[in-house]
């Protein structure tokens, strides 16, 4: 009986799949091809496949272009574009603007609601001394999670609103998503209201206070993997990086670099 059954089921599978093929060939399949830009949730990410040169994002810098979006600069030239995430006053944001007046060192400052509540008179000194100070979100939410324009935009206007009352400036257009969490739909929507959206393009584990990397841990990552056009990410509540940006800043120099503001951004 089961020889019977199996010869039965050899016999009738070519039967099968030439009837699954002629079902197939009259239906339309959907093409494959995959977005440009991932449309759900992702997080900004870099791999250095070689020390000295550009890194390769999870989105090309053609790719982002269309979306007003960089995480490189000039590539063409040897220049850093230095940029600070300021969550919060930390205590060394001062020595910080010391060591870029120093070396006439344009940086931006990307700040969030409690970093202007709490030190505003910081917050003037950047705008004053002519440094960007970007938008990095009133409350620092995962944005990506936000789909929403009202909401998204929300976000955005709050801090700009709050810029304004403290400096009496507007705030320039450059927008960082907090942790580095995006999505297509928040590229389009930064976009629109017409921000620039800056990843990096090169940064390193500096944001736990009661853990920070020494010195030569910090050039380790930072020295080597320096590239021209980079825009480097570094965050003001770093004690390291308050210690040994005057020097950091003479080692790039010494490499050749110059730095400039993302106002020297390439156009898109």
């Amino acid at each position: 009986m089961f020889q019977r059954m199996r010869n039965f089921f050899l016999l009738m599978l070519p039967v099968l799949f030439l009837g699954a093929m002629l079902y197939w060939q009259g239906k339309t399949l959907p093409a494959a091809a995959p977005a440009v830009i991932p449309a759900s949730t992702d997080n900004w990410g870099l791999s250095f496949p070689n020390e000295g040169q550009s890194p390769v994002g999870n989105a090309s810098a053609e790719d982002l272009a269309q979306y007003d979006a960089w995480f490189l600069g000039d590539t063409s030239q040897k220049v850093i574009y230095l940029t600070f995430d300021c969550g919060y006053e930390n205590g060394y944001t001062e020595k910080i603007l010391d060591a870029l007046k120093k070396h006439s060192a344009p940086a931006a400052f990307f700040v969030v609601g409690n970093m202007i509540e709490t030190a505003p008179d910081i917050v003037r000194r950047m705008a004053e001394e002519g440094h960007i100070v970007g938008n990095h979100t009133y409350h620092h939410p995962d944005m990506s999670a936000i789909s929403g324009q009202a909401a998204f935009q929300k976000e955005l206007d709050s801090l700009a609103d709050l810029y304004k009352e403290t400096t009496g400036k507007d705030l320039p257009h450059f927008y960082r998503p907090p942790q580095g969490k995006y999505s297509e739909e928040n590229l389009k929507q930064a976009q629109a209201l017409g921000y620039k959206t800056v990843f990096w393009s090169l940064a390193y584990v500096d944001w736990y206070t009661d853990n920070q990397p020494t010195a030569e841990q910090a050039y380790a990552k930072l020295l080597p993997r320096i590239h021209d056009g980079a825009i480097v990410l570094l965050h003001s509540t770093s004690k390291t990086n308050a210690d040994i940006l005057d020097e950091l800043l003479t080692k790039w120099e010494d490499m050749g670099y110059r730095f400039a503001s993302l106002e020297e951004l390439p156009e898109a």
